[in-house]
């Protein structure tokens, strides 16, 4: 599955869903480098 992260105020990154932390961040792998961050959910529009 992929997820979408972001990493700062201006850096997002999107990769294979790898797991879910206790602090509600997760990881997700690019290639082979994992990143954490905290999860990006959708928003429904108006």
């Amino acid at each position: 599955m992929i997820r979408s992260i972001t990493l700062g105020k201006y850096i997002s990154v999107q990769g294979q869903f790898v797991s879910e932390m206790a602090n509600g961040n997760i990881q997700v792998r690019v290639g082979d480098k994992t990143f954490v961050g905290k999860p990006i959910v959708a928003s429904k529009a108006a």
